[in-house]
């Protein structure tokens, strides 16, 4: 692969990047997936190679991985979306008002909260899992006499 690299406006940029399948061991992504979340808008390669091929960076690493924890939870896509604009807007280091930054940390507080409860309820579920096999093991010793 030539060094040559642009960015996502054709400026030239160093070799801090990484090629599509480096990032999907990273992250635990499939290349499929990884495709999937740059075709719906939630993640762009940060940089193209002359070749034309997909060039990450660490920051895009990191919202792969903010999509990839959100996913188990049962996060819509859209909520996704949302919540990367949040963090987008709070770490741009664009002047905020007040109100907009608070505006900004009420939504992801919201966000927070919603993380919680789906987490509670992740672990009820894992409960009544183990308590199901639990009852299967117990019953396995008696299952060979009749």
């Amino acid at each position: 692969m030539s060094d040559e690299v642009s960015d996502k406006e054709g400026s030239r940029v160093g070799s801090e990047h990484m090629q599509i399948g480096e990032v999907a061991a990273r992250t635990e992504l499939s290349l499929r997936t990884i495709r999937h979340y740059e075709d719906t808008g939630l993640v762009i390669p940060s940089a193209r190679s002359q070749g034309g091929f997909r060039l990450y960076t660490e920051a895009d690493v990191a919202r792969l991985m903010v999509i990839r924890r959100m996913k188990p939870l049962g996060f819509t896509l859209e909520e996704m979306r949302d919540l990367l604009a949040i963090t987008d807007r709070l770490d741009s280091g664009e002047e905020l008002s007040p109100q907009q930054r608070a505006d900004l940390v009420e939504r992801m507080h919201g966000f927070e909260q919603a993380t919680q409860q789906r987490v509670r309820d992740l672990r009820t579920q894992l409960a009544r899992a183990e308590e199901f096999a639990a009852t299967l093991r117990e019953h396995l010793p008696h299952a060979g006499r009749q």
